[in-house]
């Protein structure tokens, strides 16, 4: 069977070229082993599910084992009624599987208790007769668990696990070895739709789970493994290690957006490609580009966004890490910030507050100046009105800057300094934007430091330009900041760089400065 990238639903080794995981399914296999509760609780496409399934093929392989693979994705929403449907439902469910995962085994859990009302207290009977009579580890995976957490049943249900794990550890009860709820939310801390008198008991029903602390992340050397497939197969030539940490640089080893940055180059990108054997650094750039470009959509791009604007307070701190740098501690107890981590907005290891990844960030920062543009709150009249190349068509980065200083100069004053300096780099970046739109490209580096500077890389026709936007600090920041242009221009071997002061003393001046600065040419602008 021929095989692809994939970048919907569950990966299958043998139809699609795959990461090998085996590091982490081992440490979550450990985890089994010691007869843990936990939930596996990741941004969406984060390869959970793909990760439950090979578990559990791995489980159904094990003599010492029996495991149970459930979803409730598609659960009958009668089920949720009360406590009997829903504990009929879950006997339901169960003895499916079991059905098809053993077909030969002959034990199931019953359908009724003497009557038809099952409840909590009889299926807890049940399970504990079930497991005495199985005489095996009994571990019981359950995907999709969010489509849940905001119904009291399953709470209870929780809480009756929890219950029969306290008592199976003080040798009362048995139950369930292991139970692994897989979604994006963590249940132990997650904000529940609940009465306010039953607001204590958030956190009750899952406390007994072990933090799940699996990095799940590829890392250079795991993305190298799925090239090397596709290298091997496919009889394209390249260069793994390099590649695979460019692929990593832009994506941080989020899997979903590996394996897509990887399905456009071989789908789209090589098709196109004079020499359609080799895979090169410059169709990693291409692919990066593709997938940040306004204008292309995907579910996870669209559930990213819906999150944001979904809620005022995250769009607003979201916003302001991405075009103002706010440097915040990843505060894993403020709700906002973990609401972020949570959807996969920050990366939830990092110390301070941090976009995910690059896609990710490019896309932000194209939609933040995309919507500025759009509510019409930074669009100078003049703009559209001049020419910003030469003759050769490079674009006139002084004539921008200069036109841009204008246009600070004639609508803004020091009154207006609080605004600037929260606003400032979106005011630039809106006002850059239309300047290049369709012709040029523009992307934000995350180099964000105590300075929130901003680095910028603008590409037009076939040149690049590099341009850093910073607030005046005083002379040794400046000193510091020319420091840190230059080195970043020695990264794309360039000697002319730019450099946009944002300066909010009562005596500034709009004035420009050229500075030779080591081996480099450095155009400053003061507004």
């Amino acid at each position: 069977m021929k095989k692809r990238f994939n970048d919907t639903g569950v990966c299958i080794k043998d139809k699609h070229f795959m990461v090998d995981t085996t590091s982490k399914i081992e440490k979550i296999f450990e985890l089994i082993e010691y007869g843990e509760y936990f939930i596996m609780n990741r941004p969406r496409q984060f390869g959970k599910t793909t990760a439950l399934y090979r578990l559990h093929k791995e489980l159904l392989a094990k003599d010492n084992y029996l495991t149970i693979l459930l979803s409730f994705e598609i659960s009958d929403d009668n089920a949720y009624e009360d406590a009997d449907k829903f504990s009929s439902h879950f006997i339901g469910k169960f003895n499916d599987e079991l059905k098809l995962s053993y077909p030969n085994q002959k034990i199931f859990i019953d359908k009724k208790f003497k009557t038809d009302k099952v409840g909590f207290a009889k299926l807890s009977l049940q399970i504990t007769d079930f497991v005495q009579k199985v005489g095996k580890k009994i571990v019981v995976l359950i995907d999709e668990v969010d489509k849940s957490t905001n119904n009291q049943l399953f709470l209870h249900f929780l809480g009756m696990l929890r219950d029969k794990y306290l008592k199976r550890d003080l040798g009362t009860q048995p139950t369930f070895h292991s139970v692994v709820l897989v979604g994006i939310h963590d249940i132990k801390t997650i904000k529940l739709k609940l009465r306010p008198d039953e607001e204590k008991k958030i956190n009750s029903p899952w406390n007994i789970a072990v933090d799940f602390k699996i990095n799940m992340f590829f890392n250079p050397a795991e993305i190298s493994t799925m090239l090397l497939q596709y290298s091997t197969e496919k009889n394209i030539q390249m260069d793994i290690q390099k590649l695979s940490e460019r692929i990593f640089y832009y994506t941080s080893g989020y899997p979903f957006l590996v394996s897509k940055m990887c399905k456009v180059i071989d789908e789209i990108l090589l098709p196109e490609k004079e020499n359609q054997t080799e895979w090169d650094l410059i169709d990693i750039e291409n692919s990066f580009k593709y997938l940040v470009k306004i204008n292309y959509t995907t579910t996870i791009f669209d559930d990213l966004f819906k999150n944001i604007e979904n809620n005022r307070d995250l769009y607003a701190l979201t916003r302001d890490v991405v075009i103002n740098g706010l440097k915040l501690p990843n505060n894993a107890n403020d709700y906002l910030i973990e609401l972020a981590n949570t959807y996969g907005v920050f990366d939830r290891d990092a110390e301070y507050c941090k976009i995910n990844n690059r896609i990710f960030e490019q896309r932000m920062y194209l939609f933040f100046t995309t919507q500025a543009i759009r509510k019409h709150e930074y669009r100078p009249n003049f703009l559209l009105s001049d020419s910003y190349t030469s003759v050769d068509n490079a674009l006139d980065m002084p004539k921008i800057l200069r036109k841009f200083q204008q246009f600070m100069l004639e609508n803004y004053n020091q009154k207006d300094a609080n605004f600037i300096e929260k606003e400032g780099r979106l005011l630039f970046l809106s006002f850059l934007r239309p300047i290049i739109n369709g012709v040029g490209f523009d992307f934000k580096e995350p180099t964000v430091g105590d300075e929130r500077r901003m680095d910028i890389v603008i590409t037009y026709m076939k040149a690049l330009y590099i341009l850093e936007l910073k607030i005046w600090r005083g002379e040794a920041y400046h000193q510091k900041g020319l420091e840190q242009l230059s080195d970043y221009l020695d990264l794309y071997n360039k000697k002319e760089g730019f450099l946009l002061i944002f300066n909010f003393n009562q005596k500034k001046e709009f004035k420009e400065e050229n500075i030779e600065f080591k081996d480099k040419n450095i155009l400053a602008i003061w507004v």
